[in-house]
């Protein structure tokens, strides 16, 4: 082969192979970060009824999503009759414009993802809010979760500011003195920026299917 020829081909191949990166990357799932748009999402609970992230910041909620598993120890102190912290922080939202969305992205076929588990740990912890089902893991790779209970809260712009645990407590017994949700929570309503954005998330792993 003749130089100019080689050189043509060399061409042609390096562009093919940028331009089917470039295709990739526009077909990749957007991912989310702090301080950047939070992923939009449909998913449909346990009752049924779909969900669609953007319909509520579009109607100026702050969101909360919160990665669930019925199982998991790090949950359960969360719900327990003196803790109740998931429950406490809702009730005390109560008239304000912050929805809370549980998500469950443990694979159908183990225990955590069961639907007779989940439906009955909703009474068990006094669940009376949406658990969205999420049993191919799509929503919660694209969120990049990897525990139960792993925290997000984005404001009524769709800006997700605050990733990481619920509070400042790392066990399975004791809820922490820090809850940066709440604080997260309080300071978007306020008009003020997240002091704490991220932290460590602490928790059991996420079931996922593959």
């Amino acid at each position: 082969m003749k130089f100019g020829t080689m050189k043509r081909a060399l061409f042609a191949a390096t562009a093919v192979a940028v331009g089917g990166a470039l295709i990739a990357a526009g077909n990749a799932e957007p991912k989310a970060a702090v301080g950047q748009a939070a992923p939009d999402f449909t998913l449909t609970d346990y009752q049924g009824n779909e969900h669609t992230l953007s319909s509520y910041t579009d109607k100026g909620h702050v969101v909360v999503l919160e990665w669930y598993s019925p199982e998991c120890p790090f949950v359960k102190k969360h719900y327990r009759d003196d803790t109740q912290t998931m429950n406490n922080l809702i009730t005390a939202w109560e008239g304000k414009p912050v929805t809370w969305l549980r998500v469950n992205s443990a694979k159908l076929d183990h225990d955590y993802g069961n639907r007779e588990i989940n439906m009955k740990s909703f009474e068990k912890f006094k669940i009376t809010g949406p658990v969205l089902i999420d049993g191919t893991g799509k929503v919660g790779k694209m969120y990049g979760a990897k525990r139960t209970p792993e925290m997000y809260v984005i404001d009524t712009n769709g800006t997700l500011v605050y990733h990481g645990a619920i509070d400042n407590d790392r066990s399975a017994r004791d809820a922490g003195d820090v809850n940066y949700v709440g604080k997260a929570v309080a300071e978007v309503i306020a008009g003020q920026p997240v002091s704490t954005p991220t932290t460590n998330a602490y928790g059991c792993s996420i079931k996922y299917a593959n």
